[in-house]
């Protein structure tokens, strides 16, 4: 292994209910065949510019002030340009505003669909002498979640099963993102009232596939050519009217970067459900709950199977009780 990385599943990959976005069922994917998932992945996203978090108040003399906000900017705004130089990352941000020496800039922000231009003048901070305009700021977003499906054919993967949220649960917006083999090093239990979670390494430096697509069922994008699919089970896939209450499996990665199957039982069936809720499930496999306790952060997108077809993947935990949870049917992923 080259340099190592950790990585924390912790709320970066959080799970959330969210809209969901264009599908196609198993009926219109017929004759294609599909890798099991199931193991779990380090993704590292980024929104091409600098997205703002929360505003400070910055010293500068005998003056205290936020320009960012006193000008209107908002949270959750990404900041693309500052006096046309293009700012994707939080040093570029950094650079443009060293360069700029406390004169007026003008900023290009793209607030939803909506591109602003809004003027300010950044203030000296007393404590390092730097040019500020009063924002926490982040320019990628990292965590761990799991593969649900590959296609054959084309080696185009679907992961997680939900938006990619925040701490917030904000949608996060995509412009590129690198997907990185995980292997799990330990488990924070789930507890009643408290997400447990997975925490892993990334095993090397080089990506196994990358991202072109997020949505409100998940991460969608292609493996690397040349990936070892030696080890992977084929499977077909089947809609959510042929899923019935009962006993099932979920495959994930608690341990390694091996997944495994786990016991578990589909509560409740609700195929007209259009958020990401078409099945209630429950854990009940013994080394599971010894493990985890149930259903932690991580595990997004483990895929769920019964009667040998993969009917969909995890994607919920439910605070007051970590063995259950819901899941999403395939249908709404396939196809992204």
């Amino acid at each position: 292994m080259r340099k190592l990385k950790f990585f924390l599943a912790g709320a970066v990959l959080a799970i959330c209910a969210v809209l969901g976005c264009g599908v196609r069922t198993p009926a219109d994917a017929a004759g294609a065949q599909y890798y099991l998932g199931g193991m779990t992945a380090g993704f590292s996203l980024s929104a091409n510019g600098v997205e703002i978090m929360a505003f400070k108040e910055i010293c500068s003399g005998n003056r205290r002030g936020c320009p960012a906000s006193d000008a209107g900017m908002k949270t959750g705004d990404l900041i693309v340009a500052v006096d046309g130089i293009h700012t994707r990352t939080v040093e570029e941000l950094g650079n443009a505003l060293a360069n700029g020496d406390g004169k007026e800039s003008s900023f290009i922000v793209r607030r939803g669909k909506e591109t602003l231009e809004i003027s300010l003048v950044p203030l000296k901070d007393d404590k390092d002498g730097k040019y500020k305009i009063g924002i926490l700021i982040r320019d990628t977003l990292s965590g761990i979640g799991t593969i649900t499906y590959i296609e054959k054919q084309s080696g185009r993967f679907g992961a997680l099963g939900h938006a990619v949220c925040d701490e917030n649960s904000t949608s996060f917006r995509l412009a590129d993102a690198s997907v990185y083999r995980c292997s799990i090093i330990g488990v924070t239990r789930g507890e009643r009232g408290r997400a447990g979670e997975l925490r892993g390494l990334l095993v090397n430096d080089a990506p196994i596939a990358e991202a072109d697509t997020v949505c409100g069922t998940g991460l969608y994008g292609k493996f690397a050519c040349g990936y070892d699919f030696s080890e992977a089970q084929t499977i077909e896939t089947a809609p959510i009217s042929q899923a019935t209450i009962g006993k099932a499996v979920m495959y994930s990665t608690i341990d390694g970067v091996v997944p495994k199957a786990y016991e578990i039982a589909i509560a409740k069936v609700d195929a007209g459900n259009r958020g990401n809720k078409n099945f209630v499930i429950k854990v009940t496999d013994d080394t599971l709950l010894r493990e985890t306790g149930g259903i932690v952060q991580g595990m997004s997108g483990s895929p769920i199977v019964q009667n040998g077809k993969l009917i969909g993947a995890v994607t919920h935990v439910f605070l007051n009780d970590p063995t259950r949870g819901y899941g999403i049917g395939i249908e709404k992923m396939l196809g992204n």
